[in-house]
């Protein structure tokens, strides 16, 4: 019986290799090789290596001498470039109007324009005037809302994009499995009786924002897209295309990561370090029906804000965040350093207080701010029928306790361990990608 590769002894082993050694064809001589290749360039590559080579000097430009200094700084600016660069090449790699599909646009890794802490950030692009259908499972998250975007080439703008509006997917007819069918088009389609929503002229972007409060229990909806008057087949990319998409994409990344690297700067230029202002997102895609507030914040490690505010009635949401300096959120996923409605107490009072510190002050309402000395504290109220401003009061650590209600809700290190571990697995176990 012949013997199989596997049974052959390693002296055979050795000898078949010996032969196929001595088989291999000699080497060509110098005139019959293949002439090598002249233009070994990718077209759009030195574009894209050269714009992106300008983005670190343009986003130090944008600090103050002292944190340009700090190696700790320069180190996060490469953290907040790489991260506009990963959102950037996807949008480069996978977006087309022509065959849309939601791309995460905003998360813990594309850290960029502050994202909340509650919310999965999607996007598609669409070409203005097409028809679109959208299928999918509804969920139960507390808000599950696309907006109609005008967006502007990122290296062409300096905010993100204007808003037309919103849909509300929980507002959308379900059947028994507690699936949606939607079409979107300028006009509703001739003897179509399902759920239709009009899509305005110059709207080339579809951006989905799914809030949950309790990250535990609510169901983050699903959503597919396809065009409707275009064939489905997508044809091979054209060089020009592909070309524009990587020529782009330098210039893209830097738009993305400069845009509020400042933002911080600003509000203590305006006179809002440990004070809160109304933050104008009206011209920023912000949520509609949502205030926010904002304002830099400076701790030293035996330090604490005490931010207070009376609840106004009627929030079907609210929530406090908080960004570093340069305004990428702090690590929500492995930290205790976001609040809503759902995770935070308010006093029998009707206010509520959260306490702001480096270290843990053992209260039940509290934001770590993981290290980092600055940022900002940013919050929001949706759909609420008052949007106060908080008050913040600094304090020195050690008398927090002397400072809150008698009421207040505390809780052990081990008590904290626990919580933190357990609100990092239900937003890990939500539909991120």
């Amino acid at each position: 019986m012949k013997a199989s590769a596997a049974t052959l002894p390693i002296c055979l082993w050795a000898a078949a290799a010996a032969g196929i050694a001595s088989a291999a064809p000699a080497p060509l001589e110098a005139e019959s090789r293949p002439t090598a290749i002249e233009d070994q360039s990718i077209p759009g590559w030195d574009e894209f290596v050269d714009s992106l080579r300008q983005a670190a000097p343009q986003a130090l430009q944008k600090l103050t001498p002292e944190q340009r200094a700090d190696p700790q700084y320069r180190a996060e600016v490469g953290r907040l470039l790489l991260e506009a660069l990963a959102a950037r090449s996807l949008d480069a790699i996978s977006a087309d109007p022509q065959h849309p599909q939601f791309l995460p646009t905003l998360n813990p890794t594309f850290n960029v324009f502050q994202p909340n802490a509650d919310t999965i950030y999607k996007r598609t692009e669409i070409e203005p005037g097409g028809t679109y259908r959208l299928v999918g499972v509804r969920g139960s998250a507390t808000i599950a809302k696309i907006g109609q975007q005008v967006m502007v080439p990122m290296e062409q703008r300096s905010t993100p994009a204007a808003t037309k509006g919103y849909f509300d997917l929980n507002s959308l007819p379900v059947d028994k499995e507690g699936r949606y069918e939607l079409i979107i088009s300028p006009e509703r389609p001739a003897g179509y009786k399902g759920a239709w929503w009009k899509l305005e002229p110059d709207v080339n972007s579809l951006g989905l924002r799914q809030v949950a409060s309790d990250w535990h229990r609510e169901v983050d909806p699903s959503i597919a897209i396809e065009r409707l008057d275009r064939p489905v087949v997508r044809p091979r990319p054209s060089v020009a295309d592909l070309d524009q998409r990587l020529r782009t994409l330098g210039s893209r990344t830097a738009a993305t990561a400069l845009t509020f690297i400042d933002h911080a700067q600003q509000l203590r230029h305006d006179g809002y370090e440990n004070r809160l202002r109304e933050f104008d997102t009206s011209q920023l895609a912000g949520l509609t029906g949502q205030f926010y507030y904002e304002g830099a914040y400076r701790l030293k490690d035996d330090e604490a804000l005490i931010l207070s505010s009376p609840v106004p009635a009627g929030c079907s949401y609210y929530s406090t965040i908080l960004t570093n300096e340069i305004y990428e959120t702090t690590d929500w996923v492995n930290n205790h350093s976001s609040l809503n409605d759902a995770k935070s107490q308010v006093d029998p009072d009707g206010v509520l207080r959260i306490v702001i510190s480096a270290r843990d002050p053992g209260v039940a309402n509290w934001l770590d701010t993981a290290g980092y000395p600055t940022g900002v504290i940013q919050g929001r109220w949706t759909d609420c029928k008052a949007q106060p401003i908080p008050t913040l009061m600094l304090v020195r650590l050690a008398d927090v306790a002397a400072r809150l209600p008698a009421s207040t809700a505390h809780v052990t290190p081990a008590q904290r361990e626990a919580k933190t571990r357990a609100r990092r697995l239900d937003f890990l176990l939500r539909r991120q990608w």
